[in-house]
C-alpha cells in the first residue's frame, strides 16, 4: 500500500492527521477560554471579598467604639451641642469677613452701615451669618 501524493506533495495520511489536529485545537479552544474566564472571575471575587472583609473590620471597630458611653457622650457634645445639667453653653460667633471692595466707591461711601442700614440689609446679613458654622464651648 503506497501513499498517494497530491499536487502539493501531501499524503492522505498527513491530510487526515492535520485535520484531526485542527479538530482537537478547535475543540480545546472553548473550554480553555472558559477556564481562563472563570479564573479571572475568581480573582475578581477574591479581591471584592477582601475589600468587604476590610469594610466589615472597620464597621466592627466603629460598633465597638459606639458601645462606649463616654464616646457617645463626646459625639453628642461635639455634633449635637449637648450640655450636661449645670453646664452653660456659649456660642462663639466668628468675626465677619472684611467686605469686598465695591465697584463704585461713591456708592460704597454713601451706603449706611450697622443700625443705619435698611431693614432688608440687616435681614439679609442675619441670613448670611446664620449660614456660617458655629462653635459651641461648654464649661463645667
Amino acid at each position: 500500500m503506497t501513499a498517494t501524493r497530491g499536487p502539493a506533495g501531501l499524503t492522505t495520511r498527513a491530510a487526515i492527521l492535520g485535520l484531526v489536529v485542527c479538530a482537537l485545537v478547535v475543540s480545546a479552544a472553548l473550554p480553555l477560554r472558559e477556564y481562563l474566564s472563570q479564573r479571572a472571575d475568581i480573582r475578581h471575587l477574591q479581591q471584592s471579598q477582601a475589600a468587604a472583609r476590610a469594610r466589615v473590620a472597620v464597621l466592627e471597630e466603629q460598633k465597638a467604639r459606639l458601645a462606649d458611653p463616654d464616646f457617645v457622650a463626646a459625639l453628642a457634645r461635639d455634633r449635637l451641642h449637648f450640655v450636661r445639667p449645670g453646664e452653660t453653653a456659649y456660642v462663639v460667633i466668628a468675626p465677619s469677613a472684611p467686605a469686598a471692595p465695591a465697584r463704585d466707591a461713591r456708592r460704597a461711601a454713601s451706603a449706611p452701615v450697622g443700625a443705619e442700614a435698611p431693614w432688608y440689609s440687616q435681614l439679609w446679613g442675619s441670613v448670611r451669618s446664620a449660614d456660617r458654622p458655629v462653635q459651641v464651648r461648654s464649661t463645667r
